[in-house]
């Protein structure tokens, strides 16, 4: 027998420093998905919320036609098929609602027959991207990394991005010459349309990318010559802008040259909302900070509210703002727990805080003794723990 066919046999190892920081990533991961949301009240009674986690029942709704919070998901759907959809923005839980037939809601029954400003899309079956395949797929096929629409909150694959992938040429994620990706937001082609009113803003808000026939692509630098690739302005202006429109940006990249945001009581952008030309539907990429840069003038505000995308302005829509939010929640939590922790140690009798504190003691010796018998020699297994846990109970019993 080779030697190699022991290490294939052994368990996996690992240090007790690297297993409480997995714990601690994975317990960090949890609570970023779940916005620090404990799971222990329906959010229902909270209406339309601007973000939270939300899942998709397929035992109950195959249909893919609702979505349940986190606590319901726990609570009234355990054992289930659920899809975990990430966040949801401006949804309310749809639980035990008409859509689940005679179930009712186990955490608040007496729901309204159903929610009409939720959306829905392939995600709750399970589907994503353009190519409307499950992830993982279940065909093996990797088609690489997934990023989100920012607007219809879709996933997709990069190799997916181009309007025509038959056309030859990929679409993909700019990236500086490390790979690194050099975008906040990217909204897919279907949503494009909608937000084409960006294109009226300078090169400030856009990161514009090379692609060529070979599908690689790269984050223009500002060394890049003119006649060679066009600046991000030139490249995302329509083919049909008329010269106001072009005054419009050139006004607009003045007013953006110290990355300040626009003043509520004058637009950069206005001479161009009215008649803001037909947009050809492809992928955009917009830079870090943009949502900061809109115009929040009368005009514009109203136009963000025709085109239901209102949200944009709100920073409690974004997903960092989210996941702050979670890391806030998660600190106060371990700051509680410890504090509680004390308060129970400190009101504690004499002789019951005399008794845990000699425990504490003899699992340290115990745990020391059981790390030298061990030395550097093998890994410490679970028969080892079982029988430090049995020494420290046999000494226990003769103490008493």
């Amino acid at each position: 027998m080779a030697s190699g066919d022991f290490e294939d046999d052994a368990e996996a190892t690992v240090t007790m420093e690297e297993y409480i920081e997995s714990m601690d990533a994975e317990e960090l991961e949890a609570d970023l998905v779940l916005g620090g949301d404990e799971g222990d009240e329906c959010t229902y009674p909270k209406g339309y919320m601007k973000r939270q986690a939300i899942f998709s029942c397929i035992t109950c709704t195959p249909e893919g036609n609702a979505g349940v919070c986190t606590a319901c998901c726990l609570t009234c759907h355990d054992g289930h098929e659920l899809l975990e959809l990430w966040t949801k923005r401006n949804f309310r839980c749809d639980c035990g609602n008409s859509k689940f037939g005679t179930l009712a809601c186990k955490l608040l029954p007496g729901k309204d027959v159903e929610n009409p400003e939720n959306s829905y899309n392939h995600n709750f079956k399970g589907l994503y991207c353009s190519c409307d395949k499950p992830y993982p797929d279940p065909n093996g096929e990797d088609h690489g990394e997934m990023i989100q629409c920012c607007i219809c909150e879709d996933w997709f694959h990069e190799e997916h991005l181009a309007p025509k992938p038959s056309d030859g040429v990929s679409s993909q994620i700019p990236r500086d010459e490390e790979g690194v990706p050099v975008y906040e937001d990217f909204i897919c082609q279907n949503c494009s349309p909608v937000c084409s009113f960006l294109t009226l803003y300078p090169e400030k808000l856009w990161i514009a990318a090379k692609v060529d026939s070979n599908g690689s692509a790269n984050a223009s630098s500002d060394t890049t010559e003119t006649n060679q690739t066009p600046t991000a302005t030139e490249a995302l202006q329509p083919e049909n802008s008329t010269e106001a429109e072009k005054s419009v940006l050139r006004g607009c990249s003045e007013k953006l040259a110290d990355s300040e945001p626009f003043p509520a009581a004058g637009c950069a952008i206005a001479t161009g909302l009215t008649s803001c030309p037909e947009f050809e539907k492809k992928p955009l990429f917009v830079t870090k900070n943009w949502r900061n840069m809109l115009c929040k003038c009368e005009k514009c505000l109203e136009m963000y509210s025709e085109r239901k995308v209102s949200y944009l302005l709100d920073a409690e829509d974004t997903i960092a703002e989210y996941e702050n939010k979670a890391k806030e929640k998660r600190t106060e939590k371990l700051e509680k727990q410890e504090g509680e922790a004390l308060d129970h140690f400190n009101n504690l009798d004499h002789v019951t805080k005399v008794e845990l504190s000699h425990g504490i003691k003899d699992f340290k010796e115990g745990f020391r003794s059981l790390l030298e018998s061990v030395g550097t020699s093998r890994a410490i297994t679970s028969e080892d723990v079982e029988e430090m846990f049995s020494k420290l109970k046999n000494k226990r019993k003769r103490m008493e």
